[in-house]
C-alpha cells in the first residue's frame, strides 16, 4: 500500500473539482437528516389538514359563451378580417371588469335582495376553533414560505367578511368587489368558446350570478360600441364642418392668388423664359471669351511701353497688311539709301530725298501702330460693356425666372391644400353616412353556448388534493432544508469524503455504537467478532501494510481536537495487534490530559514525565492486567511538556523501547491545541491521524495537515471515527461489516 505522507502534495483538493456523483451519498444525507424531513413534513402536513378542515365549502357555477368579432356588413363596415392574438385575452379582461360587475349588482338588484348573502357583519366574539387556526396560520407563516394550495385563490371577501370604509363605498361598490373576486374566466384552447365560472360559498348564487354576468357582458359590450360610436359620430360631424370651413378658404384663397399674380399664363411663361435665358447665357460666354482674348492683347500693348520692334512682335501687330506693306518699303528705302551712299554724299540731293522719304515711311509706320493701339483699346471697351450689359440681362432674367417658379410653387402649394381638404371633407361625409347607418351593431358576437346549472357538491376546498400537495410541499421542504444543512457542514462526512479532499490513505472506519451503555474501549475484548472490532483490524491490516519492506514499529496516533477518539483508537489497535502473539507498548505522550491509564485501571504517579525529568523511582513500563500489552502513563504532569517530549532522552527511550517491542504506540495532545504531536512525529515511523465524523472540520483538519506537512512528518493516513449508519460504507467493506454483523448475531 502506497503512502503519500512522505513527498510534497497538494493535500487539499478543490472542493469545486468534479467527482463521481454516486446517488448513496444522497440517500445517506437523507437517511442522516430524516428527523428535520420529517417534522417540516408534519408541520406542513398538519397545517394543510388545519385549512383543510376549517375551511368554508365554496361552490362553482359555470357557464360557456361564443365570442368573436363581428366583421360588419360587406357593402357598409366591413373590414379586412385579420388575426387578433389579443382579442380573447381582451374580451376576458371586459368580463373580468368592474362595469360587468356593477352591472350584474344592477340587474339583479344584489344590494337589495340579496344584500345578507355577500355583507356579513363581523361576529363580536370569535370563536375557540377560529383562534386557534389564527394562532398556528400567524406561526406557521413566520416559519415557512407563503405557500398556495393549488386551488384558484380566494378572498375573505367570497365569503362576505369585507371590511371597507363606509363613508367612501356603498353596498352595490362592495359587492361588486366580491364578484369580481370569485369570478373566473379561462378561454377553452383552439376555439372561441370562454368558460366564465363564479365561486360562492351558496350554490345558488353561484348559478345566479354565473348566468348574470354573461348578460352584463352583452349589455357593456353594447354600451361600449354605442359610447365609441356616439362620440366618434360627434367627432367626425365637428370635423367635417371643419373640413368644409378650411376647403372654402383654400379654394378662395386660391383663386385669389392666382388674380393678384397675373398666373393665368405661367405655364407658357416657365416655357419661354428658360429657352431665352439659355441664350442670354451663351451670349454672355462668348461676350466674356472676347473680353478676355482683348485684354490679353491689350496688355501685350501696354507691356511694350511704345517699342516698335516689341509691339511688332504682338500678332495683331504682326498681322496686319498695311504694316507688312510699310516694313516692306521701309526695307526698300534703306536698300536704296544704301546703293546711293556708295555713289553720292550724304547731302546730295538724291541722298536727301531718299532720306526724306524713309523719315515719311517711318512716320507711317509709327501712326499705323499708333491707329491699331488706338482701335484695340476701343474694341476691348466695348467687349467690356457688351460683358456688363449681357450679364445684367442673364441676372435680370433668372430674376424674372426665380419669381415665376415661386408664385408657381405657390400656386401648386395651395393647390395640394385645396385637393386634401376636398378629400378629407368628402372622406369624413361618407363615414358620417357609414356610421349613422351602422352605430346599432354590435362589434363583438356572443352566444350562450350553456347556461350555469346547479352544482352538486363544493368546489373547494378539494381535500385529497390539498393534502397531498402539502405532503408533497412539506417532504420537499424538508429536503430542500436537509440539503442546506449538508451544505453548510464543513465537517468531514465520509470516508470518500476524506479522501477526495486531501488525497490521503483511509486506513479504515469506526462506526458510531447505537447502544447507550455500549462501551468502545472494551469492544475487542467483549465482542471479538463485531463489526466494529472487525473495523480495527481491517485498520491493523492497512496498518501492517503501509511500508514495501517492513511495518512500522513506532506509531503516532494524533488528532486536531479533543474528544475525536485518539485514546480509543490507540488501545484498540494496540489490542489486535497484541492478538497475533506480538509485543505491543503504548506510550501515553499526553502530558497535558493523560487518560490512558484509566482505561487500564493503573496508577499514574510514576511515569514517562518522570523518566524524562530524572526524577524517576521505580520501573515506568506497566502491565495491563489480563492483555499482552504493557503501557508507560503519562505520570505527573510537567510545567513543561513540549521541552521534554522534544528532548533527545525522549529520542533514546523510543529507540531503546524499538527494540524490545514489536509495535510501540503513542497516544498524543491534538494537533491544534499544541505543538507535542509535532515534536513526537519526527521521531516515529509513521502518524496516524483520527478523524471524528460530523466533528472534525475541514478547516481544522487542513490547517493541521499543512503543519504535519511543514516538518515532513511521515504521514500513515486516516482513522475516520464516529461514523453513523455505517455512513462510510460503500462497497466491499460495508458488506463485510454486514456479514460479520450476521456472524455475530
Amino acid at each position: 500500500m502506497h503512502m503519500k505522507g512522505d513527498r510534497e502534495l497538494d493535500i487539499y483538493q478543490d472542493e469545486g473539482e468534479d467527482h463521481e456523483i454516486n446517488i448513496r451519498d444522497y440517500i445517506n444525507i437523507l437517511r442522516k437528516r430524516m428527523p428535520i424531513i420529517i417534522t417540516l413534513a408534519v408541520i406542513v402536513l398538519g397545517w394543510q389538514v388545519l385549512k383543510v378542515y376549517t375551511a368554508t365549502p365554496i361552490y362553482m357555477a359555470s357557464s360557456a359563451v361564443l365570442i368573436e368579432k363581428n366583421e360588419g356588413n360587406r357593402n357598409l363596415d366591413y373590414q379586412y378580417s385579420r388575426y387578433d392574438p389579443y382579442f380573447l385575452s381582451t374580451q376576458t379582461q371586459i368580463i373580468q371588469s368592474e362595469n360587468v360587475a356593477k352591472r350584474v349588482v344592477e340587474n339583479l338588484k344584489l344590494d337589495e335582495r340579496y344584500k345578507g348573502f355577500f355583507i356579513k357583519e363581523k361576529p363580536q366574539e370569535k370563536s375557540f376553533l377560529a383562534e386557534a387556526k389564527k394562532n398556528v396560520k400567524e406561526w406557521i407563516t413566520s416559519v415557512l414560505p407563503d405557500f398556495r394550495s393549488g386551488e384558484p385563490e380566494t378572498s375573505p371577501q367570497i365569503n362576505g367578511m369585507v371590511d371597507f370604509p363606509s363613508e367612501s363605498y356603498t353596498d352595490a361598490d362592495i359587492i361588486a368587489s366580491i364578484i369580481r373576486s370569485g369570478l373566473g374566466v379561462s378561454p377553452v384552447p383552439e376555439s372561441k368558446i370562454v368558460n366564465i365560472t363564479y365561486r360562492h360559498e351558496n350554490p345558488a348564487i353561484a348559478k345566479l350570478v354565473a348566468n348574470a354576468v354573461v348578460q352584463a357582458y352583452k349589455d357593456v359590450t353594447l354600451d361600449i360600441k354605442l359610447s365609441a360610436s356616439s362620440y366618434e359620430l360627434q367627432w367626425m360631424t365637428e370635423k367635417a364642418e371643419e373640413e368644409r370651413n378650411k376647403l372654402e378658404e383654400a379654394e378662395t384663397a386660391l383663386q385669389r392668388y392666382k388674380r393678384d399674380n397675373d398666373l393665368i399664363t405661367v405655364e407658357n411663361r416657365l416655357a419661354v423664359i428658360p429657352q431665352k435665358l439659355g441664350q442670354i447665357n451663351t451670349e454672355y460666354t462668348n461676350a466674356q471669351t472676347q473680353r478676355r482674348e482683348l485684354e490679353d492683347v491689350y496688355e501685350q500693348i501696354q507691356a511694350a511701353e511704345g517699342n516698335l520692334a516689341a509691339l511688332e512682335r504682338i500678332p495683331v501687330f504682326a498681322t496686319n497688311e498695311v504694316l507688312k506693306e510699310i516694313r516692306e518699303n521701309i526695307f526698300k528705302a534703306k536698300q536704296n539709301i544704301d546703293e546711293l551712299s556708295k555713289k553720292y554724299g550724304y547731302k546730295h540731293p538724291k541722298m536727301i530725298e531718299a532720306k526724306d522719304e524713309l523719315t515719311i515711311l517711318n512716320n507711317e509706320l509709327k501712326f499705323e501702330i499708333d491707329r491699331i493701339i488706338a482701335s484695340t483699346r476701343n474694341t476691348y471697351e466695348l467687349a467690356k460693356k457688351k460683358e456688363q450689359n449681357l450679364k445684367d440681362i442673364l441676372s435680370k432674367t433668372k430674376g424674372e425666372l426665380q419669381n415665376v417658379n415661386e408664385k408657381f410653387v405657390q400656386l401648386s402649394i395651395m393647390q395640394r391644400e385645396v385637393d386634401t381638404n376636398r378629400v378629407l371633407y368628402d372622406a369624413l361625409t361618407s363615414n358620417i353616412k357609414r356610421t349613422g347607418v351602422t352605430e346599432q351593431a354590435q362589434s363583438v358576437n356572443i352566444w350562450v353556448v350553456r347556461e350555469a346549472d346547479m352544482p352538486g357538491g363544493p368546489a373547494s376546498p378539494n381535500k385529497r388534493r390539498a393534502l397531498a400537495l402539502g405532503l408533497v410541499l412539506g417532504l420537499a421542504l424538508g429536503v430542500g432544508a436537509a440539503f442546506i444543512l449538508e451544505y453548510l457542514d464543513n465537517t468531514v462526512k465520509s470516508e470518500k469524503d476524506l479522501m477526495n479532499r486531501f488525497d490521503f490513505t483511509v486506513l479504515g472506519t469506526i462506526e458510531q455504537l447505537k447502544g447507550k451503555n455500549e462501551n468502545v474501549e472494551s469492544i475487542i475484548l467483549r465482542q471479538p467478532l463485531s463489526p466494529l472490532a472487525e473495523s480495527y483490524r481491517l485498520i491493523r491490516s492497512n496498518l501492517l501494510l503501509s511500508h514495501a519492506e517492513r511495518p512500522p514499529k513506532t506509531v503516532l496516533i494524533t488528532s486536531m481536537g479533543p474528544k475525536e477518539g485518539k485514546t480509543t483508537t490507540t488501545v484498540n489497535i494496540a489490542r489486535v495487534l497484541s492478538q497475533d502473539g506480538k509485543k505491543v507498548l503504548i506510550i501515553d505522550c499526553d502530558l497535558r490530559k493523560p487518560r490512558m491509564h484509566d482505561f487500564f485501571g493503573l496508577d499514574n504517579k510514576v511515569g514517562l514525565s518522570n523518566y524524562l525529568t530524572g526524577n524517576m523511582e521505580g520501573n515506568i513500563i506497566y502491565d495491563v492486567p489480563g492483555e499482552d500489552i504493557q503501557l508507560i502513563p503519562s505520570g505527573t504532569i510537567p510545567p513543561n511538556p513540549s521541552e521534554l517530549l522534544n528532548s533527545r532522552k525522549m529520542k533514546m527511550l523510543i529507540s531503546k523501547m524499538s527494540e524490545i517491542f514489536d509495535f510501540i504506540l503513542i497516544d498524543s495532545p491534538p494537533i491544534q491545541r499544541v505543538t507535542d504531536s509535532l515534536a513526537i512525529s519526527q521521531v516515529v515511523d509513521g502518524t496516524i491521524v483520527v478523524v471524528k465524523a460530523r466533528q472534525t472540520t475541514n478547516d481544522m483538519l487542513y490547517a493541521g495537515m499543512k503543519k504535519l506537512q511543514g516538518i515532513n512528518a511521515h504521514l500513515l493516513g486516516f482513522v475516520l471515527n464516529g461514523l453513523k449508519d455505517g455512513g462510510s460504507g460503500s462497497g466491499y467493506y460495508g458488506g463485510y461489516n454486514t456479514y460479520y454483523a450476521k456472524e455475530n448475531d
